[in-house]
Formats: structure tokens, sequence, C-alpha cells
């Protein structure tokens, strides 16, 4: 009994290595077409990171930050456009943040709005990425320097897109993965 129990285990490991590995040449092949289809590419980034949270709602915080490094090495190995490697380094690590917080705001029991502290946390979370990016690097963003009125605008902007992306996020969870993790996960 202790060996078949042994190698379930094994064989359990090795499919979830195996899935982790697909899903890491899913984001790699979307990184790629950013590069190609330049119209889509936020769109296909997007994508790229959400396999991110796939890994950390299947198998936890520990594989999920392995995952987003491994796949994050590998796409500046593969992807020719470095500058959205860094885009997809950078949604792929508030899928991780934002996965960790709500677990913890879940865990505590005695929060009465926890969905109001969620997306506090998770404002707090992009605002402490974007606003960095866009104070310190928009000549490199934007090829010029911008004036305080125009920054204001891209920070009020980048607002909107996170809640645009975070319900994509979950959307992609709820329905897109849980389709296809019936028929991968068996």
């Amino acid at each position: 009994m202790y060996g078949r129990r042994y190698l379930r285990m094994h064989v359990k490991k090795s499919k979830q290595i195996a899935i982790a590995g697909l899903l890491a040449a899913v984001a790699a092949v979307l990184m790629i077409l950013s590069s190609v289809v330049e119209t889509s590419s936020i769109f296909f980034i997007a994508g790229a990171s959400y396999m991110v949270g796939i890994v950390i709602r299947e198998w936890g915080n520990r594989a999920g930050l392995g995952f987003w490094i491994a796949s994050t090495i590998v796409n500046f190995i593969v992807a020719p456009n470095k500058f959205y490697c860094v885009t997809y380094l950078d949604m792929g690590l508030y899928i991780l943040l934002s996965e960790i917080l709500w677990e913890k705001i879940a865990e505590s029991g005695y929060l009465t709005y926890r969905m109001s502290l969620l997306w506090l946390g998770k404002f707090a979370i992009f605002n402490l990425m974007f606003v960095p990016t866009v104070l310190f690097l928009q000549e490199l963003i934007f090829l010029r320097f911008l004036e305080t009125w125009q920054m204001l605008l891209v920070t009020l902007i980048g607002q909107v897109a996170l809640v645009v992306y975070d319900n994509g996020y979950r959307y992609f969870q709820g329905a897109i993965w849980g389709r296809i993790r019936i028929k991968l996960m068996r």
C-alpha cells in the first residue's frame, strides 16, 4: 500500500509540473504574439500574466512565485520586445501580490468590509508600481517629459485600466479557466 501511495504522489507532482510547463509555454507564445500583433500587445501581455494566477490558485503562492520567476526569465529569452517583458513582470507581480492579499483577507474572519479592503489593497499595490514608473521613467515611456496635468491624467487612466485588468482576470479565472480546468486536471 505504501508503494502505491508514493507512486500516486509522484504522478500528481509530475502532472503538476507538466501543466505548469504548458502554462509557461502559453505565456511565452502570448508574449511573442504581443510583439507580432502590436495593436493587441496589452491584451496578450495580460493573458500571459493570467497564467501566474492560474498556478497560484491551483498550487499555492510558492508555486506561483516560482512560476512567475521562471516564466519571466523564459520570456526575456524568447520575446523579441524586452520592454513588454518588463510589463509582464509587473502584471505578474500584481497578480501574485493581489492573490496573497486576497488569501490574507480571507483568513482573517473578523473583517467586515473585506471587498473594500481588498480593492484598497489592490489599488495600493498597483500604485506602488505604477506611480514611480510614471514619475521617473516618463521620458522612456512617453519619449518626453509630461506636464503635471498630463501625469495626473495618465495616473487616472491607469486606475481605470487596473479595474478593467482585474475584472478581466476574475472573469478569466471563473469562466475560461474554470472550463479548461475540468478537462485538463482530470
